[in-house]
């Protein structure tokens, strides 16, 4: 009797599989210990490759609009650096304007905050005099804390102790962040070095991936991965770009309404909100709990009105601005749009957030093409069986017929 080879072969594969598992389950803190070590090292690249990303939208289309008449090999050698120069300087604008509008007006907010902290405090003095002379039970309790004896010594020699060990971990703490900062600004040196390196060999990197495909994959595994890579270029690109232009709507929708019913910090609050509101359907929240902060400090009341407009903006946000803009810009129905924000907000936080929509709607699109194609398979299968069917029948005489012809 002979061995049958290929069933062979997928008894060891299924063995291979389950003590796979099972190493996996036994050491899987080690696994996941050194993911985050591989993360960890590779975080400067990842992130230079994020903002190699961003930047590449403005700098396709400056490329594609203002140096489209360009031609030859000296302009093409110009147009690429002075694309990428432009980009950076758009985004760095950007970032400034909202810093400048946002922070300067923060601080003097706080400023104000801070003198009116002493007239409060007074007012609180005069209030808890004229309750101690209307209820006399509470200057009793108060007599009788002062009556309560203390133990000085054991007081003095605790914050003794802590001094002693406190200095200690204040300079490891003082030498860890001083640590965070340096790696912080070496990694982010790193990042955007290697986005430059990126968005100026962008195609030799891309025939390269592409050669690797060639040259490991099957024809139809590489077609899948390139179809694949393609819809996630896009449904990123136009989500940035849908998210950044309602985040424009919103904010200035916000700059309008509280100029026109005189609220104070208009351009300071539409900037903030226009910034937060680019992390999807929490964002907005975000900007409107330091607007209310502020005008609270000023008006109480106004801050009331700020409350009610912001959820009539955010609703019209939500209903018709943000299905419009970025739910056709990713082709994302809006259930699926939350989902995506809860789990990726839940795994990594406002990242997750950011990624989790193009990628959903990646898959979204995927799958519904593949549900498409397949059921098309099967209505054209079950077409082909029925004219098959009548064919035959057609074909063949029916039984009355050939009685009579007998």
């Amino acid at each position: 009797m002979g061995v049958d080879k290929v069933k062979v072969k997928q008894v060891c594969l299924l063995i291979l599989y389950v003590a796979g598992l099972i190493l996996l389950l036994i050491y899987s803190d080690a696994l996941f210990a050194g993911i985050r070590l591989a993360i960890g090292i590779c975080m400067p690249f990842i992130i230079g490759g994020c903002i190699a990303f961003i930047l590449n939208i403005p700098m396709n289309g400056l490329e594609k609009v203002l140096f489209r008449k360009w031609n030859g090999k000296v302009a093409d050698r110009i147009k690429r650096p002075i694309s990428m120069f432009l980009s950076v300087v758009f985004v760095l604008t950007i970032v400034t304007l909202v810093i400048v509008a946002v922070v300067p007006q923060l601080s003097k907010t706080l400023t104000t905050l801070g003198e009116k902290v002493t007239p409060f405090l007074q007012g609180m003095l005069a209030w808890l005099e004229s309750v101690t002379k209307n209820y006399p039970t509470l200057t009793e309790w108060i007599t009788k804390l002062e009556t309560v004896e203390f133990n000085w010594e054991m007081v003095i020699s605790k914050v003794g102790d802590f001094l002693q060990n406190g200095v200690g971990s204040v300079l490891g703490s003082t030498v860890t962040v001083a640590s965070s900062i340096i790696g912080g600004v070496a990694n982010t040196f790193i990042a955007f070095v290697f986005a430059i390196y990126i968005l100026s060999q962008k195609e030799k990197l891309k025939d390269q991936v592409v050669r690797i495909l060639d040259a490991y994959t099957s024809r139809k595994l590489n077609a899948r991965i390139r179809e694949t890579c393609h819809r996630l270029n896009v449904n990123f690109t136009n989500f940035i770009c849908g998210q950044c232009l309602e985040a424009v709507i919103l904010g200035a929708l916000f700059v309008v309404f509280m100029t026109i019913f005189q609220m104070p910090y208009a351009i300071m609050i539409g900037t903030l909100i226009a910034f937060t509101a680019l992390i999807p359907i929490v964002g907005a929240f975000i900007g409107c709990s330091v607007g209310v902060f502020m005008i609270l400090i000023d008006n109480p009341m106004q801050a009331l009105w700020f409350l009610i407009l912001f959820f009539i903006l955010q609703q019209l946000e939500g209903n018709l601005i943000y299905p419009k803009v970025v739910g056709n810009s990713v082709g994302l129905p809006s259930i699926w749009v939350l989902v995506s924000v809860s789990v990726g907000g839940s795994l990594f936080g406002v990242a997750g957030m950011l990624i989790f929509i193009p990628l959903m709607s990646t898959l979204y699109s995927l799958l519904r093409d593949d549900v498409n194609r397949r059921n098309a398979g099967k209505e054209a299968k079950i077409k082909q069986e029925l004219a098959e069917n009548v064919q035959k029948n057609g074909n063949r005489p029916a039984s009355g017929n050939r009685k009579r012809k007998k």
